[in-house]
């Protein structure tokens, strides 16, 4: 039996791959989560092989080492994190805070013998990107936003816990996710929304910056792949799709699979963090996924088939 912490796993990517662990009978996994941005309502039933959720701030020593020191976890997943760019932008000490977690985590990890760590990282530390497609080992890291600058040092910490210490990871950069029970912070959901009530789509900017949208099967499976078969080890792996969609474009296409009345109205740009392009190199994805990425037309189609990006989802 191998005894995994997710944490976080009671936000959006992070339920999802709840899901998918509990899936294989040899895991029993524990859930932690403060709920500030996550919903316990995004966790998956208790039935086949339970879990264990656990009201928990990653970011309080005493509260995550009262679970470690308790459980001795073989694996941990590390998802905890505020997210959304808004909120992360208008608190950003509260985002500095998470650097906290990321240290809990891997001092803990280390004193009990934990096999190897997962981070979710993120596409934002790549900042506005001087090469295309944006590549793990050669592309510059140069944003200088909270957010990014906390997971660049979380990607720091491992890497000297591994030299020091010997405790093993793997670092998987997020690109833009979306599927359902994903909060209104994200772009996909948030256009959904407002498409479905005909209400005006804003967007910043001209819509000409482009995004890679990844469905939330695709990431999680790659990711769950990567454990299970133990791929990406002491490594780097961009995790998202590899097309890029025009945020303009994306909103029509979401006017037109909502049969919506919503007008497309323009907002001044933001003031940072609005990356004029993203682009993963996802070659290594790819290969271990070993099957096509969802498109992102079918993934919205499954979004709208499900109604589970309702306000009962929402965090």
């Amino acid at each position: 039996m191998r005894k995994i912490l997710v944490t976080g796993g009671a936000g959006f990517i992070g339920s999802a791959l709840v899901e998918k662990l509990i899936a294989d009978h040899e895991n029993m996994v524990i859930v932690i989560d403060d709920l500030t941005t996550g919903n316990i309502k995004k966790l998956p039933p208790q039935n086949g092989n339970p879990y264990q959720f656990i009201k928990c701030n990653v970011n309080e020593y005493r509260q995550i080492s009262e679970i470690m020191l308790s459980f001795k976890f073989d694996y941990v997943f590390h998802y905890a994190a505020l997210v959304g760019v808004q909120r992360t932008q208008e608190n950003p000490i509260k985002v500095l805070r998470d650097i906290e977690g990321i240290k809990n985590i891997l001092s803990l990890s280390k004193n009990t013998a934990v096999k190897r760590i997962f981070f979710s990282s993120s596409s934002e530390i790549y900042g506005e990107p001087v090469e295309f497609p944006q590549n793990v080992y050669t592309t510059p890291l140069n944003s200088r936003l909270p957010y990014a600058i906390v997971k660049n040092v979380g990607e720091a910490f491992l890497r000297s816990y591994k030299q020091e210490y010997g405790v093993n990871y793997t670092i998987f950069r997020f690109f833009n996710t979306f599927g359902p029970k994903q909060s209104r912070d994200f772009v996909i959901s948030r256009f959904l929304l407002r498409a479905l009530e005909n209400k005006d789509i804003p967007i910043y900017g001209d819509g000409k910056q482009t995004r890679t949208f990844c469905y939330i099967e695709d990431n999680v499976d790659a990711c769950v792949k990567c454990f299970a078969e133990n791929h990406i080890v002491n490594d780097v792996i961009n995790v998202g799709g590899n097309i890029e969609t025009p945020i303009l474009d994306l909103a029509n296409l979401i006017i037109k699979l909502t049969d919506s009345k919503s007008k497309i109205v323009f907002l001044p740009p933001l003031k940072d963090g609005d990356m004029s392009r993203r682009l993963p190199d996802n070659a290594r994805m790819q290969e271990i996924l070993g099957r096509p990425l969802l498109p992102l037309e079918q993934g919205i189609k499954k979004i709208i088939e499900t109604g589970l990006f309702e306000a009962n989802v929402e965090g």
